[in-house]
């Protein structure tokens, strides 16, 4: 391994659902489009700026051990309207999970929230400078 970018950029997100068909309906609904992937068991979906993928598995291919309930990392996606699409996620059946709250000393480039999901994952939403910047550098 050489040292640099050991961890080169986010490829697939992965949430798990007990009710498959509700998710995939759920989240079809939410991103405005249709699985770009789809196999009984597993949806995926390509979204954003750079078509990161956000997978959903039948909570019956689970690990074991896995909790059965929110836990682990955030995974935080850049919104261009945080509030709004806090709104609009809550609007679909999302339950708030951590309030709106600015990292950022009060100048608006860093603020997060999240919410779980009506299947039992957390999704991360974020406003972010450096996504912007990066995405105006690849432009």
């Amino acid at each position: 391994m050489t040292k640099g970018n050991v961890l080169r950029g986010l490829a697939t997100i992965s949430f798990y659902a007990a009710d498959h068909a509700a998710a995939k309906k759920w989240y079809t609904e939410l991103l405005g489009m249709e699985p770009y992937f789809n196999v009984p068991g597993y949806a995926e979906f390509r979204i954003g700026d750079y078509q990161h993928e956000l997978g959903l598995i039948d909570s019956a291919y689970a690990p074991e051990g896995a909790t059965k309930g929110p836990a682990g990392a955030i995974a935080y996606w850049h919104v261009d309207d945080l509030k709004a699409t806090l709104d609009h996620l809550i609007t679909l059946g999302a339950t708030a999970y951590q309030p709106i709250t600015d990292h950022s000393g009060g100048s608006g480039s860093f603020v997060t929230a999240s919410v779980v999901d009506p299947f039992g994952n957390i999704l991360g939403i974020m406003t972010n400078k450096h996504y912007l910047e990066i995405l105006t550098q690849k432009a």
